[in-house]
């Protein structure tokens, strides 16, 4: 393995504190308990939108606090949930008395540890639940994964936040973004989880993973490599399914890269995405190209799709200004 590290137990905080070096002029990084949250402070009587989960996605969550966006992301060890404590921590933060809305991947230990700081804090919040992984049945045992469309949510909800939405509503358009997005992504590699050493699963220079979520975990079947087109018509043709896209909706289509694969790759599957659906006389009105939601080094990528509607629209053109979402 070859990575650019001193030390596989210091990765997390050593890139914390870059980060926050970077971009000094938007963020703060608070080291114990870890969390990062706006620089200056989230401004009065605004909704404060909290999120987090294991590092390893990045830039989702960190790279993300800012105007327009979160007020503070807790990131955890790499694919590990944050503690409650770091969750509690950025609430005292970031709370300026109207309210915090935690948005939430769906997975057990985010869930778990998101709960037990809800039940500890003593101000007004809310959940939003990200559960747009559509590689998974509906029905699945612990529900389906949060994925790339996080950003989408985060993004959305940040806008009514910066304008002045109170909590209901917030939370009521965050669970309204969720169920009209939808995502499914295919891996060509699988990722080396740094303290692991080797990538955690094996594939054949013929082979791909279909329907992978972001942890480095196997998908739901393992299939002969194909050309892109069919891969994005195969992967597209799920979310067309589970969202029932009709001819003459407005989508947002948001092509996002799993960290190994190149933007000339990922400009391409756009290009055949938004083919496959203008020959759907589906309307993309808005775009998203490049890793957002990534597992580490893992080639590959997703497809998400929201249906949008004009408030929706106003909200993704709402100005943003995080490290790695702006305009």
């Amino acid at each position: 393995m070859k990575k650019l590290i001193n030390n596989v137990d210091d990765l997390l905080t050593d890139s914390l504190k870059g980060f926050a070096r970077a971009h000094q002029d938007i963020v703060r990084f608070n080291a114990q308990p870890a969390f990062i949250s706006r620089a200056p402070s989230t401004v009065q009587t605004k909704v404060a939108l909290i999120s987090g989960g294991g590092a390893g996605h990045e830039p989702l969550h960190a790279g993300l606090v800012g105007t327009g966006m979160l007020d503070a992301a807790c990131p955890g060890q790499i694919f590990t949930s944050p503690s409650p404590d770091q969750m509690m921590a950025a609430v005292e933060a970031v709370d300026n008395g109207a309210g915090v809305l935690f948005i939430v991947k769906n997975y057990a230990g985010d869930v778990m540890n998101f709960e037990i700081a809800a039940e500890m804090i003593e101000g007004e919040h809310a959940t939003v639940l990200v559960c747009d992984d559509v590689s998974l049945p509906a029905d699945h045992s612990t529900g389906r994964r949060g994925v790339a469309g996080t950003l989408i949510v985060e993004k959305m909800v940040g806008a009514a936040a910066e304008a002045g939405a109170d909590l209901n509503a917030c939370q009521a358009l965050g669970e309204r973004v969720n169920k009209a997005t939808a995502s499914i992504g295919v891996a060509l590699t699988s990722c080396t989880v740094p303290a692991l050493g080797k990538p955690t699963f094996e594939l054949a220079e013929d082979e791909m993973e279909f329907g992978v979520g972001i942890h480095g975990e196997r998908g739901r079947e393992t299939l002969p490599l194909k050309p892109a087109g069919e891969i994005v018509a195969d992967l597209a043709a799920v979310i067309e399914a589970e969202l029932n896209i009709k001819s003459g909706q407005q989508v947002l289509l948001h092509i996002n890269g799993f960290g190994g694969t190149p933007l000339i790759e990922l400009y391409a599957v756009y290009d055949l995405a938004a083919q496959y659906w203008q020959a759907r006389g589906v309307e993309v009105v808005r775009s998203l190209v490049g890793n957002y939601t990534t597992s580490l080094d893992m080639a590959g990528c997703s497809i998400t799709v929201t249906l949008l509607d004009n408030t929706l629209i106003e909200l993704w053109d709402a100005p943003v200004h995080t490290a790695n979402l702006r305009w």
